[in-house]
């Protein structure tokens, strides 16, 4: 292991930067659908064994002068290993600039490479940060599991934030290992993921030197202790039993299997529109129709048309038969779009804003809810920073020409027969602690998506592993209706009850779990990013004194 680790400290140049970069891709089939979590044992030993050789470059002045500085060293490092994990995790981002080539396929390139090489500065930042307090022995390693638990949750709140593929999903591959979202949440897994997958570095004092501390079992114990802990704990908490539903509501999710290429053109308008009437009134595997049904669930922007303008539902004949299958005494839940309109110079009305909104109708068909989307996707469906995007020549995706418009809170939303939800539209599901609204402990999570622009990729699996962990962290079942990929009854421990495949039409129908009391994660979030922060210095102090102390022994 010695020889292995001095060997990799010794690469240089273009044979550095081409490992670093494997590296990170491999890194990304942790994430689903691989979740080979496993294989971070090999990769995060080498990224420390690399930077190891990199600092001790700069150390004994082996490099020019200009990039001496071992923030800079270790920052291109980071840099590396980011651009490979983000390409190989969200290569899928490229297949949406397909649906309309000739307008997009030319920035499907810049996209591609784009966002890897901007995310990767996250990493980079985080192993410049790490190697200002890199020691040998294992101190090194709290100090990267420290700098990248830091910027992970900066990268979930920075710029709108985009919490996609963090690496504490790596220690929620499975039911039981899951469970422990519930505690902590999402972000201070990153600090245990790098500190248990890094561990085995710490054999290694120091890559290159001889000054290796005399119990170097000790970290790597630990994090067995970590992990094992953490399997444990969460076996113990899933129940054996089916969870209990709520009495009298039996929900029908619709999965209509719309191409994106053919949603928004005006000749396929009637047969989309009939193809979600007919799945909402037709028999299902259970032998319910629209008579066994309490409630029926669409998924986003499922109406091929302007549902709503001014206040006012569009279009009256869509609207009378809309109110065909909506079951008596419940509901129909959708996504649609609204506008808001203005008079113009020469007496025309025109379209100003344009909202991505999720609507609750009555039996009558009658809007009982909105929600408007807040969490907007960038360059999806608004263009940050327009003037020099548009300058440069690029359009958001959305087929709106002015793009949308966000909505100022997440309420949470009542609807007759049915306990109060959370709406979340797409990717808003993704975002650690932010869920549920604020005050008020709602009854379940509802996830309303059209993955249908990324195709048969890993994008729509890593969506859905996503929202799970949701319902963990909120103890809250989640309901997610998607154009394709992935419609899915999840209860408030992550467990897929039902689900539909991706490139599926079809429905499930299903009670609505129950959900649990408020988690650990819940009641204590806020205060236990702190104290999660507090414990990564403190345990890197640890780490240093005892790495000093075993030295002089």
């Amino acid at each position: 292991m010695q020889q292995t680790a001095r060997w990799i400290a010794t690469l240089g140049g273009w044979r550095r930067f081409v490992l670093t970069v494997l590296l990170g891709a491999a890194s990304a089939l942790a994430m689903p659908p691989f979740h080979l979590w496993p294989v971070l044992f090999l990769t995060l030993p080498v990224l420390v064994f690399l930077l190891d050789g990199a600092l001790r470059d700069v150390a004994a002045g082996s490099t020019p002068r200009a990039i001496r500085r071992p923030f800079l060293a270790a920052f291109k490092i980071g840099w590396a290993f980011g651009f490979g994990y983000f390409l190989a995790g969200l290569y899928w981002v490229g297949f949406a600039f397909f649906v309309e080539p000739e307008k997009f396929a030319w920035a499907m390139p810049i996209a591609v490479a784009g966002m890897p090489a901007g995310l990767a500065l996250f990493f980079a930042i985080a192993t410049g940060l790490a190697s200002l307090a890199w020691r040998p022995g294992s101190a090194r390693i709290a100090a990267l599991a420290a700098s990248l638990f830091a910027l992970e949750w900066l990268r979930g709140h920075i710029l709108t934030g985009f919490p996609w593929n963090l690496i504490g999903y790596s220690l929620t591959a499975n039911d039981a290992l899951m469970q422990i979202a519930s505690v902590f949440g999402l972000y201070p897994l990153t600090l245990f993921a790098v500190l248990i997958f890094a561990a085995p570095a710490a054999f290694i004092a120091h890559a290159g030197r001889e000054d290796n501390t005399r119990r170097p079992w000790l970290l790597p114990a630990a994090a067995a202790l970590f992990l094992a802990a953490f399997w444990l704990w969460g076996s113990q908490r899933l129940p054996a039993e089916p969870p209990a539903h709520h009495a009298g509501i039996e929900l029908r999710i619709v999965q209509a299997n719309i191409p994106q290429r053919e949603k928004w053109r005006p000749e396929n308008r009637e047969w989309i529109f009939e193809r979600y009437l007919d799945l909402s009134r037709s028999e299902s595997a259970r032998g319910l129709t629209k008579a066994g049904t309490s409630h029926v669930v669409w998924p986003e922007s499922s109406v091929p048309f302007l549902f709503m303008a001014d206040g006012r539902i569009f279009d009256e004949a869509a609207r009378a038969r809309i109110a065909e299958i909506i079951p008596s005494a419940g509901n129909l839940i959708l996504g649609a779009e609204r506008a808001q309109t203005r008079n113009a110079a020469d007496g025309r009305r025109i379209v100003e804003n344009v909202f991505n909104s999720l609507f609750v109708l009555n039996a009558q068909a009658e809007v009982a809810a909105i929600y408007d989307k807040v969490h907007l996707v960038p360059f999806g469906e608004y263009l940050p920073f327009p003037g020099f995007f548009k300058w440069l020549g690029f359009k958001h995706l959305t087929h709106h020409a002015i793009g949308f418009n966000a909505g100022e809170t997440r309420p949470a939303i009542h609807a007759d027969g049915l306990p109060a939800f959370s709406p979340l539209i797409c990717y808003e599901i993704i975002f650690p602690g932010r869920a549920a609204p604020e005050g008020e402990r709602v009854g379940w999570l509802l996830n309303i998506t059209n993955d249908a622009w990324f195709g048969p990729t890993s994008g729509p699996y890593q969506h859905l592993h996503q929202a799970r962990v949701r319902a963990v962290e909120e103890g809250l079942p989640v309901i997610r209706a998607a154009n394709t990929g992935i419609s899915a009854v999840i209860d408030p421990h992550g467990r897929v009850l039902k689900s539909l495949p991706l490139d599926t039409q079809g429905v499930i129908d299903s009670g609505l779990p129950e959900s649990l009391t408020p988690t650990f994660f819940v009641k204590h979030g806020p205060i236990l990013l702190l104290s999660v922060a507090i414990f990564a210095i403190l345990g890197y102090v640890i780490l240093l004194k005892v790495d000093s102390l075993h030295r002089r022994d």
